[in-house]
C-alpha cells in the first residue's frame, strides 16, 4: 500500500546533534583527523591588538578556506553560503546550527594584513607537508618538478604596449594605483627588456598561449614533489615567462633542504630543466642526479655529423673531427689582453682551419654550406656528460614514469578543484592561492592514505 505522511505542522522541538549527521567515512572528517593548527593561534598573536572587540577567529576562517579550496568552492561569497547551508562543512569550521558565518569581506580584510604580515598560510602549507613527513609518506630519494599555467584575473583587453611610458599613479577613479600594481612597481626593473603587452589590473603577470590557441595574461604555478606518494614539498609562483622553472626548482629545492632537511638523490623533470647552466648546479653543487633530458642543441638530423661525432681534448682544449683534424678557438693571434674564450652564452667556440676543409674528402658530410666547420662546447659540458650517462640506465626509464605524478596534481587541480583561473592579482595573491591549493591537496592526501578501508577478505573458494 502507498503510504502519506500524516499531518503537515512543523515540529516545535528537535533532538539534533550535528556530530551524528557526518559520516564517518566523510572526508572532512578525516582531514580534520590530520589537520594541525595548533601553533596558528601564537603566530598570529602579535598582529592582533589587546583591546577592542573580539576578532573574527582566524581558525575559523583558515578552515573556511581549505574547505573552499578542497571543493572547489572559487568564490568566498558562495564559500560563506555553502558553509552556512551544508552540515558537514559547519562541523569541520566547529560552527553550530545557530552561529553565524562570518561575512565574504573578512577573508580580504585578513588576507591584505594579518595573515600576509604573519605569513599564515605558508605556515598552513608547511604544516601539511611535515604531517606527511611523521605519517611516513614522504621518501626523500627522489622530486619531481614542473609546471603549469594559470590564467590571471586579467583582461587581454585592458592592456597596453608594453613600451608604452603608462602613467601608473591614478588609478580607477582617482583613487591611486591597486595593490597589483603597487607590487608591481615596487619590483619593476627599469632597465629590464618591456614585455610586448602589459595587463592593467594585474601587471605583473605575462602575455602567453598554448599552441593554436588565443594568448592570454597567466601566472606559472611550480611545484615539487616527492615521488613517493606525490607529496607537494614546496610550491612557487612566477610570471608566465620561458626559463623559469629551472631557478624556481633551485629555489624550492634549496628552501626544502632548510626546512626540513632533505635533498633528493635524484631530480625528475623535463627539457626545461635540462639546461647546461642547470645540470651543472645538480651534479656539481648538489650532487643530485639529473633525471632530465637534455637541450641537445649541437645535434643534427640531416646525414651530416653532429657534436657528439667530435672528439673533446681537455689537455690541449681542442676538438678533433672525424677526419682527425684538430679545431681550436684560437689560431696564430696574439691579444693584447688575455681571453677565457668562454661566450656570454658560457659556451666554447671551436673553429677548423679552411685549409684542412677545403681539401677533406669529407666535407660533404660535415659542412658542406659552410667554408669551415666549428662546433659550440658548453663550458658545463661535463656535468651535461653526467646526465647523458644516465639517460642509459632503467632508474631513468622509471623515472619517466614518475614525472607523471606532478602532471597528475596539475589535472587534479584545474579539473577536480576547478583551480584554472586566480581570483586575486599581484605576486602575492597568486603566492596565497597557490600556497592554499598545494595545502589542500596534501590535506586530501593525507586522508585518502591514512584512512585506507581494510583490504577486503578473499572470497571463499
Amino acid at each position: 500500500m502507498m503510504g502519506e505522511r500524516s499531518g503537515s505542522q512543523s515540529r516545535f522541538f528537535y533532538r539534533f546533534n550535528l556530530e551524528d549527521r557526518v559520516p564517518a567515512d566523510h572526508l572532512l572528517r578525516k582531514i580534520d583527523a590530520v589537520l594541525d593548527l595548533a601553533q596558528l593561534r601564537s603566530q598570529l598573536a602579535p598582529h592582533y591588538s589587546h583591546t577592542g572587540r573580539p576578532s573574527i577567529d582566524p581558525e575559523l576562517m583558515i578552515r573556511m578556506l581549505l574547505v573552499g579550496y578542497c571543493y572547489g568552492i572559487r568564490s568566498e561569497r558562495r564559500l560563506c553560503e555553502e558553509v552556512d547551508l551544508n552540515l558537514a562543512y559547519r562541523w569541520f569550521c566547529r560552527l553550530n546550527l545557530d552561529d553565524t558565518v562570518p561575512d565574504h569581506s573578512t577573508f580580504s580584510k585578513n588576507r591584505h594584513g594579518r595573515f600576509r604580515d604573519a605569513d599564515i598560510l605558508r605556515h598552513v602549507f608547511e604544516t601539511t607537508v611535515r604531517t606527511c613527513m611523521d605519517a611516513g609518506l614522504v621518501g626523500g630519494e627522489g622530486f619531481a618538478a614542473d609546471a603549469s599555467i594559470i590564467r590571471a584575473n586579467a583582461n587581454r583587453q585592458n592592456s597596453v604596449p608594453g613600451g608604452d611610458d603608462h602613467d601608473w599613479t591614478s588609478g580607477n577613479g582617482g583613487k591611486g594605483p591597486g595593490r597589483a600594481v603597487r607590487e608591481y612597481l615596487a619590483a619593476l626593473d627599469r632597465d629590464a627588456e618591456p614585455p610586448k603587452e602589459i595587463s592593467l589590473s594585474d601587471p605583473a603577470s605575462r602575455l602567453t598561449a598554448a599552441v593554436g590557441k588565443p594568448a592570454f595574461f597567466g601566472w606559472s604555478i611550480h611545484y615539487l614533489i616527492d615521488v613517493k606518494n606525490a607529496v607537494i614539498m614546496d610550491v612557487a609562483e612566477t610570471p608566465s615567462v620561458p626559463g623559469a622553472e629551472a631557478g624556481s626548482a633551485q629555489t624550492m629545492i634549496e628552501r626544502v633542504q632548510n626546512l626540513f632537511g632533505i635533498k633528493p638523490k635524484r631530480l625528475i623533470g623535463d627539457t626545461a630543466y635540462g639546461t647546461a647552466e642547470m645540470v651543472a648546479w645538480m651534479v656539481d653543487q648538489k650532487s643530485i642526479d639529473p633525471h632530465v633530458p637534455l637541450k641537445e642543441m649541437g645535434e643534427r638530423d640531416d646525414g651530416t655529423f653532429s657534436r657528439s661525432d667530435f672528439i673533446f681534448d681537455a689537455a690541449s682544449n681542442s676538438m678533433t673531427c672525424p677526419s682527425g683534424k684538430q679545431l681550436v678557438q684560437y689560431r696564430r693571434r696574439n691579444f693584447a689582453r688575455e681571453r677565457s674564450g668562454v661566450t656570454k652564452a658560457n659556451t666554447r667556440i671551436y673553429r677548423a682551419s679552411h685549409a684542412d676543409c677545403r681539401v677533406c674528402d669529407l666535407k660533404q658530410k660535415c659542412c658542406p654550406n659552410q667554408l669551415r666547420r666549428k662546433v659550440v662546447r658548453s663550458v658545463h659540458e661535463a656535468a651535461r656528460e653526467v646526465a647523458r650517462r644516465i639517460a642509459k640506465t632503467s632508474e631513468y626509464r622509471q623515472s619517466r614514469r614518475d614525472r607523471k605524478k606532478v602532471e597528475m596534481l596539475f589535472a587534479h587541480l584545474k579539473r577536480i578543484l576547478k583551480f584554472d583561473r586566480l581570483r586575486l592579482r599581484g605576486p602575492t595573491g597568486a603566492r596565497d592561492e597557490f600556497t592554499l591549493a598545494a595545502a589542500a591537496q596534501n590535506l586530501r592526501k593525507l586522508a585518502k592514505l591514512m584512512f585506507r578501508p581494510p583490504p577486503m577478505a578473499a572470497h571463499a573458494a
